[in-house]
């Protein structure tokens, strides 16, 4: 069976802990998902999160171009039939990559968006809308206009204050009525850049948006 394999629960625990510590806000939206959904939105941004640390570890673009295609071997392994190699992240998301049929080249776009940060500035559109993709497909979301607010959403979160991100979370508010309310759990995080609340009310504020359908 494509989903028989099972990750340690040592390695999802790590996956979330990595997440709420360097990832809050989009921590606590994910924990608006149901489980295994939820495993698998903390997985996809614990990975996202290793592959946005490259330009940080390394600024030896050969040293950063041989870490990513580690994770790019890697995650042809996650999505295969075999072991995955011994590493919480792989394994975490090799359980959710077969389960929901996200194949290897889907996992390596999204190791090729954040590639181009190597030699230039980062393409936050292509690198918002592959975390997007992978997600809506955890989710089990299909429909384009929640696909477009997903997209517009994460390369937001990308984006410093101004026009343009102020541009692309009103687009995706615009079809708030439209969305599949099964997506909030990615869209929540829309609320954190509007900077209104305070850290420790977010929790609050997140499940009352929810309530909602509001992001």
């Amino acid at each position: 069976m494509p989903d028989s394999y099972r990750a340690p629960d040592v390695s999802h625990r790590y996956v979330l802990d990595l997440v709420r510590a360097t990832d809050r806000d989009r921590f606590l939206a994910a924990l608006f998902a149901p489980e295994p959904a939820r495993r698998g939105l903390l997985a996809l941004l614990a990975f996202d999160h290793e592959l946005a640390r490259t330009r940080t570890v390394t600024r030896e673009p050969m040293l950063a171009r041989i870490r990513l295609e580690w994770w790019r071997e890697a995650m042809a392994e996650a999505a295969g039939a075999g072991t995955p190699r011994a590493q919480p992240i792989v394994e975490s998301l090799s359980e959710i990559a077969r389960r929901h049929g996200l194949g290897a080249e889907r996992l390596a776009a999204l190791i090729d968006a954040r590639e181009e940060e190597i030699d230039g500035p980062l393409d936050v559109v292509r690198v918002g809308h592959a975390l997007a993709d992978l997600q809506l497909a955890v989710l089990g979301v299909r429909d384009a206009a929640t696909r477009d607010a997903a997209c517009a959403v994460g390369a937001a979160w990308l984006m410093g204050e101004g026009p343009e991100r102020d541009t692309l979370l009103a687009g995706a508010r615009a079809r708030r009525d439209a969305i599949d309310p099964a997506a909030l759990p990615i869209l929540l995080p829309a609320l954190a850049l509007d900077g209104a609340a305070s850290p420790w009310r977010k929790p609050l504020a997140y499940w009352w948006a929810a309530r909602r359908g509001r992001y």
